[in-house]
């Protein structure tokens, strides 16, 4: 699919708006300079409480194929695919990207989901941000740190409506609007050599 991209600047930021249909895209690809994502990913990859949890697939239960770990405000919990997650107390480092992102976003997130791909075999499903607790019209940051990879999307009605963007390290994803009623997306697996990969997607629960 040929996506319009209208490439325009906001701050000392480029801005990418990605104009899929029944979507509000906003890419920035240089969000952070390359020694503080190296800095990020280090200290956060080795500070973070990581798991990793069963999900079930197909009547199958196996390994969720990543790390994952959820930080936020006091109270603040999160559900999926039959997982539920209790937020940690905010780090520091966590603190201050939340900050910084909010400065591009129309909210003040409240959480983070963080994702550690560690190889390519490491990958995220198709699915849409869409639990209850994120509201009716969730406003997801995506933030990545490391490795680049792949992310797909589909749009959920019309089958021939499909968009992949490379994530590369310090690049930043704003999804809005009507975006998770009409989008699923998803981090592939791959079969070439990727450095691991840290995405923090910070999000909003009512």
């Amino acid at each position: 699919m040929q996506v319009d991209q209208d490439c325009l600047l906001s701050g000392t930021e480029a801005l990418i708006r990605l104009t899929l249909p029944d979507a509000d895209l906003l890419f920035y690809p240089s969000f952070l300079a390359p020694q503080e994502c190296d800095r990020q990913l280090a200290e956060i990859t080795q500070t973070t409480c990581w798991r990793q949890d069963w999900i079930t697939v197909g009547g199958q239960s196996r390994p969720q194929p990543r790390l994952t770990a959820w930080y936020g405000d006091p109270g603040k919990t999160y559900a999926y695919s039959g997982i539920t997650m209790i937020a940690t107390t905010w780090t520091p480092p966590l603190w201050t990207l939340k900050t910084r992102v909010e400065a591009l976003s129309p909210v003040k997130f409240n959480s983070v989901l963080l994702n550690l791909y560690r190889n390519g075999s490491d990958s995220m499903g198709w699915h849409s941000d869409d639990e209850p607790e994120l509201g009716p019209n969730p406003v997801i940051g995506s933030l990545s740190l490391g490795g680049t990879r792949r992310f797909r999307l589909r749009h959920r009605f019309e089958k021939n409506l499909t968009y992949q963007i490379e994530l590369t390290s310090g690049s930043f994803l704003l999804m809005g609007g009507r975006t998770q009623h009409y989008w699923q997306h998803q981090v592939p697996k791959t079969k070439r050599f990727v450095e691991p990969r840290l995405n923090l997607t910070f999000r909003v629960i009512r």
